[in-house]
């Protein structure tokens, strides 16, 4: 038995594990990060480097965006300094609102008069941007997104084709955020700069080129390599290439940059392997344009110009740093390009995975059918060791990316498959506690008898409990005229989904008396938020009984009573029958509590000690009432519904009114309280109309007979 239920876990788990390869990436990605971190790419002088619009910068030029004067300034300089290409990592989507040939028409519409010189496009700062990106290196940014439906421009490069059309594989976007038409013109590339982000938002793969509007456009990085090299376009391999291997859905294997070829997955990402940059330079924007700094140093660089700045929200988070500028993740991709280190994930390797992985799951499951669960545990844990040893080594020696997730995933499950059976067989005494008593203690108690046996004894212990009491109103009356075996099927009938829902909510079932069940939470075990699991479950109890209702004649109606305090619990009774119950004034109060659910009309009453612990729920005050046999009076509440009924505006409008409606009845009030709950008729629900009816009958009564000496608006109940 053992080892037929390993083998078929075993073949599961590598069925889906082949068939979704991309389930382990949430644990898969965070594992490989970590190889990153450990051993990053070797830091190289790099052939990038970086103008930061940073903090100085700002500080010192004026809040961002600056002028286009300012940013065609930028590119003179870097353009005198030698630079080998240019790219920004900025989309200009907007004129300029400094340029002084707006600000002159601005001036005219306010009736300025305003000599301008004979050639005013010298004050128009776009086409002085755009003259010196004509005479530069230059890529200008876009994005690419799926948020925008306005089309890209036409891209700069060209794209020839090894293989099949790659528009149908890879990633593709609605629109884009362009830059000016003239400033597009002018550049002589343009490049986009969006990320490819995962769930949390780390960024490990870069698209090197998507579709938009049915056009290929290349990422920044790749274009401002393009330039450098002084090439016109790029090459995309794909694997149904001559050469390539065909077989299996269409996709990019490689893609030719001038003269250098960069390995892609099937979707044509790179999966950035970041060094830190450690040696790049770094300058200040401010810097450049005051002729400061070692502007020598960009010299036959790619300059790529970004933000550092934390307002301008080009902060992002990769495998090595927890926040760095957006723009130096495309300086990792040009130096790793250039540098031909790259992280690759061989095709070879998915199926070598599997077949290890059943390897190992074949071993574990003679091990586990043989020997003891200790020798078991240790092979097991050999076998993880051993999946992660060889992932480590692929990526440190060869930088391979060998998932060793789904094969520690697979395993795992079969041990945890092998291990209890292997363990129930090796303790059937503690099977047989839970056959015999199964059947009438609460699963969670079965349980700790089964761990230990001396627990069944008389004693107890004070615990703080969720009582909860329930029972089928006008029982007697709807029990008339049935015989036995109906009467008993109309029960079990109503108490069977009830207790379902109790079980679910984690209750400890005490005992059912007739048609009446109790029932509390937090003991035996600590159950965190028992008075809102409580509550729930109340809620689920009363539409339990109203899906039981659907097409019955005669409608069932329940109350069930909650409160919340110290108790007595434990095994109590005889020495020769017990069973697990509670005892105590707090016992006794949601038995109280339960009772007058039909006096107030409604389904769910709550003591001020359970609603006090418990938040979002939809909760109105009922009455200040003093219960018999209990001197303190208690707050009840009626429980109407969940979060979905609570945060609704009908209810929060209704709450408002019946509290100002209870505020004047309890500061005697009596005739407001009357016009007030007057207002509240219209908006009351079914499950109101009882509560309201009975406070209508009181006011009437206190008008007419108004209570002698203090009014506290405490009411006395009369009866149990």
């Amino acid at each position: 038995m053992t080892t037929l239920a390993g083998v078929l876990t075993l073949f599961l788990c590598l069925g889906l594990w082949r068939s979704f390869p991309d389930a382990t990436a949430v644990l898969t990605n965070p594992l490989f990060d970590a190889y990153q971190r450990i051993q990053p790419r070797p830091a190289t002088e790099p052939p990038v480097a970086v103008v930061d619009i940073d903090e100085k910068s700002i500080a010192e030029l004026g809040q961002w965006p600056w002028s286009r004067d300012v940013i065609a300034g930028m590119v003179d300089r870097l353009n005198e300094a030698g630079v080998a290409a240019i790219g920004f990592d900025i989309v200009f989507s907007e004129p300029d609102r400094l340029s002084l040939g707006r600000a002159a028409e601005e001036l005219r519409k306010r009736g300025a008069s305003i000599a301008l010189p004979a050639d005013a496009s010298s004050l128009d700062s776009d086409r002085a941007l755009a003259g010196s990106l004509s005479r530069a290196n230059a890529a200008v940014g876009l994005a690419l997104t799926d948020e925008s439906d306005d089309a890209p421009p036409e891209a700069k490069a060209g794209f020839a084709f090894g293989g099949g059309d790659p528009r149908a594989y890879l990633p593709h976007f609605a629109g884009a955020v362009r830059n000016l038409d003239i400033l597009h013109e002018a550049a002589p590339g343009a490049g986009f700069f969006s990320f490819a982000t995962s769930r949390d938002h780390v960024i490990r793969t870069m698209p090197l080129v998507a579709v938009s509007a049915d056009r290929l456009y290349p990422s920044l990085g790749v274009e401002a390599l393009r330039l450098a090299f002084g090439a016109s376009g790029f090459v995309i391999r794909s694997n149904d290439a001559s050469g390539e291997g065909g077989g299996g859905r269409p996709g990019m294997s490689a893609m030719r940059v001038g003269e250098l070829t960069v390995p892609t997955g099937a979707d044509g990402r790179v999966r950035v392997y970041y060094s830190g940059l450690a040696n790049m330079p770094v300058v200040s924007a401010a810097d450049l344009l005051m002729g400061r700094g070692d502007v020598g140093a960009l010299e036959g660089r790619i300059v790529l110009v970004g933000t550092s700045a934390v307002g301008l929200r080009d902060i992002v988070a990769t495998p090595i740093s927890a926040a760095t500028p957006g723009v130096n993740v495309h300086a990792e991709i040009i130096d790793q390009i250039v540098a031909g280190v790259f992280l690759q994930e061989p095709d070879w390797a998915r199926g070598a995975t599997l077949l290890a992985t059943f390897a190992a799951g074949a071993i574990l499951i003679l091990v586990a059918s043989r020997r003891s669960a200790l020798t078991s545990t240790m092979v097991f844990a050999v076998l993880v060791c051993l999946c992660l040893a060889v992932s480590w080594l692929a990526f440190s020696r060869a930088h391979y990316l060998i998932d060793p997730v789904g094969a520690v995933m697979t395993l795992l499950a079969v041990f945890l498959v092998l291990i209890p059976l292997r363990l129930a067989l090796e303790n059937r005494e503690k099977q047989f506690v839970k056959n015999a008593f199964g059947r009438y203690l609460a699963p969670a108690l079965v349980e700790r008898l089964a761990e230990e046996p001396n627990a069944l004894q008389l004693g107890g212990e004070t615990r703080h409990l969720t009582v909860l009491f329930s029972d089928i109103r006008g029982f007697t009356t709807l029990s008339e005229g049935m015989d036995p075996q109906a009467l008993t099927g109309l029960i079990n009938d109503v108490l069977t989904p009830l207790t379902d829902v109790l079980l679910t909510r984690e209750a400890t079932i005490d005992k059912y008396i007739g048609d009446a069940i109790m029932a509390f939470w937090n003991a035996p075990l600590d159950i965190e938020h028992h008075e809102e699991k409580a509550c729930r479950a109340a809620l689920d109890m009363a539409r339990a009984v109203e899906r039981l209702n659907e097409g019955r004649q005669v409608p069932i109606r329940i109350g069930i009573g909650l409160n919340s305090g110290e108790a007595c619990v434990g095994n109590l009774g005889s020495a020769q029958r017990f069973s697990y119950s509670a005892l105590g004034d707090s016992v006794n109060l949601a038995s109280r509590i339960e009772s007058l659910t039909k006096f107030y009309g409604v389904t769910i009453a709550v003591s001020e000690f359970t609603r006090q612990a418990v938040e979002g729920l939809a909760f109105l005050e009922a009455d200040f009432v003093r219960v018999k046999g209990r001197s303190a009076p208690v707050r009840l509440y009626a429980l109407l519904g969940d979060e979905a009924v609570a945060e609704g505006e009908a209810f929060r409008s209704l709450a408002r009114q019946h509290q100002a409606f209870l505020d004047l009845y309890r500061t005697g009030a009596f005739s407001a309280a009357v016009e007030a709950l007057a207002a509240l008729r219209p908006h009351e629900t079914t499950e109101l109309a009882g509560l309201y009816d009975l406070y209508a009958e009181r006011l009437a009564t206190l008008i007419s007979d108004p209570p002698e000496g203090p009014w506290d608006g405490v009411y006395v109940a009369r009866s149990k």
